[in-house]
């Protein structure tokens, strides 16, 4: 094999690199919507690779980061409900793989919670500072926050309606 050869990416690494460009772009929109930045490289190589369920190892291996990285990434995915967690009998490995269904729409619906503590904690600092300053600010944001939560929970509705008939 000459030089030029080997300097010449395998087709494998050509793909697994071009896997891993996809994953990295990805994991970015995810974490700036909120997940964790482990968390959301985990689920981006989840959602793009083509395997049905992986260990904690293969994840670590794929992603080149350590286990103990995965550890704490499946750990908020499975909380979170974006990942199942799964056990063969007889083997002490786990494994995880991306819940059935629509994981886009649980991503979305993941921050009903947020936006619901979000109304509370600035509607009580408007109350607290009053009608003045901060606190009219605080209670246009209130609102905006409540319209923004309950145009997300209609907009999950009509996507369920949508999905069970998309004609």
């Amino acid at each position: 094999m000459s030089d030029a050869e080997q300097m010449m990416p395998s087709r494998w690494q050509a793909e697994t690199e071009g896997l891993l460009r996809v994953v990295e772009r990805i994991a970015l929109i995810l974490n700036e919507a909120g997940i964790p930045r482990m968390s959301a490289r985990v689920l981006a190589y989840m959602l793009a690779d083509d395997a049905d369920r992986y260990s904690a190892a293969a994840l670590a291996d794929g992603l080149r980061v350590s286990p103990a990285a995965i550890s704490g990434a499946v750990r908020h995915l499975t909380a979170t409900r974006m990942v199942v967690k799964e056990r063969e009998p007889g083997r002490r490995a786990e494994f995880y793989r991306v819940c059935e269904g629509d994981v886009c729409g649980m991503i979305v619906a993941a921050w009903i919670p947020v936006l619901k503590q979000w109304e509370s904690v600035v509607e009580s600092a408007a109350v607290e500072l009053g009608a003045n300053g901060g606190g009219h600010r605080l209670a246009e944001a209130t609102e905006f926050i409540a319209f923004l939560r309950g145009e997300t929970e209609g907009m999950l509705g009509r996507w369920a309606e949508y999905r069970r008939d998309p004609g």
